[in-house]
C-alpha cells in the first residue's frame, strides 16, 4: 500500500508519495486583483497573469486517495478541537487506510537519527513561515518540558519589510507575494550588525552592502532581480523606466529580528538564546549531548549567514567545555518530508499509525493514546 506525506507547513506545503519526490507546493488560495472571482490554489499561481497586490485566503489541505496511507505534520501542541476536526477529514471524507499525525520535528529527528545512528539527542529548530519552534530530542521522544516557541517567523519579516519599504521608498503594503520575494533574494544574517550598518551609511562605491532590486512589472520582467554591482547607478536615476528598490541596511537589519525580536518591540528571546535556555532546562548530564546536535530547519535557516551566528552566539552563551555543533541539512525546508519518507519505510509503520478500522470501532480516543503531539 502507498503512503502520501505531507509537510504542512503555513507557507509551503512539501507532499509526495514515499516511492516518489517531493514536491514543494504554496500552501495557500488566492485572488488576484485582475481576476478576483477566480480562486487560484497552491502551484497554480503560475497561471497568474498579473500576480502582484495577490489576496492570500486559507490554508488548504486537498488530497483524495483510497487505498493510501498518510503521514502529516501538525504543529506542537494543537488544539484537541483542530485534531479531531483532523481525524474527521482524514478518515471519514478523504477514506484514508491508515493515518500517522506527527510534529515535523518529530519527522526532521528521525532523519537526523538516521543518518547519525550513534547520536541519542538532537535538538530541532523549525524557524518556518508562523513561527519558530525548538524541540529537544532524545531516542526519539521530544522532552516537552523543554520545547520553546517563538512567535517569529518568515511571515514577520516580510511584513516588517513592506512596512520600511512603504514609509522609506514605494508604498507596497498590498504586494506580500513580490516582496516575500525580495526578502529571499536580497536579505542575509549579519556576523557584526554595527560593523554593518557603519558600512550601509556610506556614500557611493565605499557602500558594499547597498543593493538595488528591479520590481517586476509582469509584462517584460515576471520575476524581480537584484542588478549585477557593475549596472548599478549611483548617483541620479536609471533611464531603462524599471521600477528599483534601493536596499541598504534593510539587507540584515530586517532578518536580525529573528536574533532579537526585541527590536520591534516582541518581548521574546532571539533563537541563540532560546536554543541554550531550552537545553538547560533539561538534566545536566545530557546537555552536552544536545549542545553537539543542532539541527536546523525551515525556510528561515536560508538566509545566508544563519548557522554562522546561529553557532557563534550558542557558542558565547555555552560553557567552554562543552562542544557546540550548528548542522544546517542541504535542504532544511523538505527535511522533516525525507524523515517521513524514512518512517513511512520502516518495519514498526504499521504499529504507529492508525487505521480507519481503529478509528471507527474506538473514535477519537486511539488517536489521542497514539499520536504524540
Amino acid at each position: 500500500m502507498t503512503t502520501l506525506v505531507l509537510d504542512n507547513g503555513a507557507y509551503n506545503a512539501k507532499i509526495g508519495y514515499s516511492h516518489e519526490n517531493v514536491s514543494v507546493i504554496p500552501n495557500c488560495q488566492f485572488r488576484s486583483k485582475t481576476a478576483r472571482l477566480k480562486t487560484f490554489t497552491a502551484n497554480q499561481i503560475d497561471e497568474i497573469k498579473d500576480p502582484s497586490g495577490l489576496f492570500y485566503i486559507l490554508p488548504f489541505q486537498k488530497v483524495d486517495f483510497l487505498d493510501t496511507n498518510i503521514i502529516i505534520t501538525e504543529p506542537y501542541f494543537n488544539f484537541t478541537s483542530i485534531q479531531e476536526s483532523m481525524n474527521e477529514i482524514l478518515f471519514e471524507e478523504y477514506q484514508f487506510q491508515a493515518v500517522l499525525r506527527v510534529n515535523a520535528g518529530a519527522l526532521s529527528a528521525h532523519r537526523y537519527f538516521r543518518d547519525n545512528p550513534s547520536e541519542l539527542c538532537c535538538i530541532i529548530v523549525d524557524s518556518g513561515y508562523s513561527f519558530t519552534h525548538i524541540v529537544p530530542y532524545c531516542r526519539s521522544k521530544k522532552k516537552k518540558e523543554a520545547i520553546i516557541r517563538i512567535n517569529v517567523g518568515g511571515k514577520l519579516l516580510t511584513n516588517h519589510l513592506k512596512e520600511i519599504i512603504s514609509y522609506r521608498q514605494l508604498h507596497v503594503m498590498d504586494e506580500t507575494h513580490v516582496i516575500n520575494q525580495v526578502k529571499e533574494d536580497v536579505c542575509y544574517v549579519s556576523q557584526d550588525f554595527y560593523r554593518d550598518m557603519d558600512i550601509a551609511k556610506l556614500k557611493g562605491e565605499e557602500n558594499t552592502v547597498m543593493i538595488d532590486y528591479v520590481l517586476p512589472d509582469f509584462s517584460t520582467i515576471k520575476k524581480g532581480f537584484c542588478k549585477p554591482r557593475e549596472e548599478m547607478v549611483l548617483s541620479g536615476k536609471y533611464k531603462s523606466g524599471e521600477q528599483i528598490l534601493r536596499l541598504a541596511n534593510e539587507r540584515f537589519a530586517v532578518p536580525e529580528i529573528l536574533f532579537n525580536p526585541s527590536d520591534i518591540g516582541i518581548q521574546e528571546m532571539g533563537i541563540p538564546e532560546a536554543i541554550v535556555y531550552s537545553i538547560q532546562n533539561l538534566p545536566e548530564e545530557m546537555q552536552p549531548h544536545f549542545f553537539k546536535n543542532i539541527v536546523l530547519t525551515g525556510g528561515n535557516s536560508l538566509f545566508p549567514g544563519f548557522r554562522d551566528r546561529v553557532y557563534s552566539e550558542v557558542r558565547c552563551l555555552t560553557p567552554t567545555d562543552y562542544d557546540v555543533s550548528v548542522v544546517l541539512p542541504e535542504n532544511p525546508i523538505t527535511y522533516a518530508w525525507e524523515g517521513g519518507k524514512l518512517i513511512s519505510e520502516n518495519d514498526d509503520f504499521e504499529d504507529m499509525v492508525v487505521t480507519r478500522e481503529d478509528y471507527e470501532e474506538n473514535g477519537h480516543s486511539v488517536c489521542e493514546e497514539k499520536f504524540d503531539i
